[in-house]
């Protein structure tokens, strides 16, 4: 009963050293890099240009929305803001937004039928959508709002105009219609008793 163990043991001890050696690589793997810093990264992202190809044609209307495009440092809610510069290709943008890394777009305007100002990236899943009194910034793929409440100095006076005079809404009674006052009727001639 006692050699049981001991033969199993020495088996064991006997296998060892074949299964390491044949583990052992007989080449050398590749020597791993460190990671890059954060900020090795971002540089490499701020510098590296977006891809301003685009099979896109824009037609005469998406020119003319082009021309109303806000351009330059928009400031945003949550001191974020979006800066916007006119691309080298007629009609085209290249929006960044501060402090996020990878919301870099190429955009180009696409027609609205509510006269607002839409700039897509269909690439990369966003779109620029500016209105009288602020603009937005929102990521179709992760469908959230990238930059909220972001206004120049007209949208922000739209804006402090509307808070001081707010339009009627939808749902608000209309002006109730100007009615002529009651017609009066001249006094009645005195009957004579004759």
């Amino acid at each position: 009963m006692k050699i049981l163990p001991l033969v199993l043991i020495l088996g064991a001890v006997a296998f060892v050293p074949v299964a390491a050696v044949a583990q052992t690589p007989t080449a050398k793997a590749p020597a791993k890099r460190p990671p890059l810093a954060r900020s090795a990264i971002k540089a490499v992202e701020e510098m590296t240009p977006i891809e301003e190809h685009s099979d896109v044609v824009l037609s005469e209307a998406d020119l003319a929305v082009a021309q109303r495009v806000h351009v330059g440092l928009i400031p945003c809610e949550l001191g974020s803001s979006v800066q916007i510069t006119p691309a080298r290709r007629q009609g085209f943008f290249l929006v960044q937004v501060k402090n996020m890394r990878n919301a870099r777009y190429f955009m180009h305007p696409v027609e609205s039928r509510t006269g607002a100002i839409r700039l897509e990236d269909p690439k990369r899943g966003a779109m620029w959508l500016q209105l009288g009194n602020k603009s937005m910034l929102m990521s179709q793929q992760l469908g959230k709002r990238l930059a909220d409440e972001c206004m120049n100095a007209d949208q922000l006076t739209l804006a402090d105009d509307m808070k001081r005079n707010p339009p009627r809404g939808l749902l608000d009674p209309v002006d109730p219609p100007v009615t002529a006052p009651p017609a009066v009727s001249p006094p009645a001639a005195p009957v004579s008793a004759n």
